[in-house]
């Protein structure tokens, strides 16, 4: 009797059942990314505090005081942390997908497990300073007497799709930065660019009517108008325009499970 062994053709499988069966491996990389970024910290858990308070400060200083700019008519500070909470995980979570792969290459060559367990694990390690953040913007809102409405429940669909993004983006970069060095180094010019792009700072309003359109095609932009949609009274909900995004999204995030998937065999070999 003689089998017959061939290499796989054809699209590459995902996977993703033998990846939920090792679900324990996200939780225990997840944990192990949350301990060792605060290893040896004076602070320890107090950085995830201390960022978003300075950059509110920062940014109210500059933006509110001296340049000005529109938030139509909320308290500054409410508004522009609506946009550092999810902005601020989705910084963290790209730069820790982007360097997972070349960062774990112990356990990459000489370890068995899916190896889209290690973005999946930055994405969920990064809630732990998300969760803190939100809690500051809670405490901020009932400062300035926001009231928490029913838009509330609508919430858990923007972080959903914050993680999602970011997930799409970090499968690409941390694929890349495996074989492509540069991308690393070229990860800050990004970010920078891609935060000058989204309401973080500004109002969407700012934008010209012209330029909206393609400007609500920002994955992010539509996660910080939403957040603060929900969170401020007056604040425009996301536009027509944004359900493309969402589409964008499901694309890149598509796309690149099957890049991810179809470098996989690689990683061992080049990192």
């Amino acid at each position: 009797m003689f089998i017959e062994i061939r290499p796989p053709s054809g699209w590459p499988n995902l996977e993703l059942i033998e990846v939920w069966r090792h679900f324990q491996i996200i939780d225990i990389l997840a944990v192990r990314d949350i301990k060792v970024r605060y290893k040896q910290s004076m602070a320890g858990i107090g950085w995830a505090v201390t960022q978003p308070l300075l950059t509110v400060i920062v940014f109210t200083l500059i933006f509110a005081r001296i340049v000005k700019v529109p938030d139509g008519g909320a308290p500054y500070p409410i508004f522009v942390m609506c946009g550092l909470v999810p902005w601020l995980y989705f910084i963290h979570v790209l730069n820790t997908t982007t360097t997972c792969l070349v960062a774990n290459q112990t356990l990459l060559t000489r370890v068995y497990f899916p190896r889209l367990a290690l973005p999946i694990s930055a994405v969920v390690s990064g809630l732990l300073d998300f969760l803190i953040a939100f809690a500051i913007l809670l405490i901020m809102v009932f400062y300035y007497g926001e009231t928490l409405n029913i838009r509330i429940v609508v919430l858990p669909v923007f972080v959903v799709f914050c993680m999602l993004t970011v997930l799409a983006l970090g499968l690409w970069l941390g694929a890349l930065n495996v074989q492509y060095r540069d991308v690393y180094h070229a990860l800050p010019f990004f970010t920078l660019l891609l935060m000058l792009v989204s309401p973080v700072a500004y109002s969407s309003s700012s934008v010209p009517d012209k330029w909206r359109w393609a400007y609500e095609l920002n994955p992010m932009a539509t996660v910080i108008n939403g957040f603060r949609w929900v969170f401020i009274d007056g604040q425009p909900a996301p536009g027509l325009y944004s359900l493309f995004s969402v589409a964008i999204v499901f694309v890149v995030l598509t796309g690149g499970l099957y890049f991810f998937r179809w470098q996989e065999d690689r990683f061992a070999d080049v990192v």
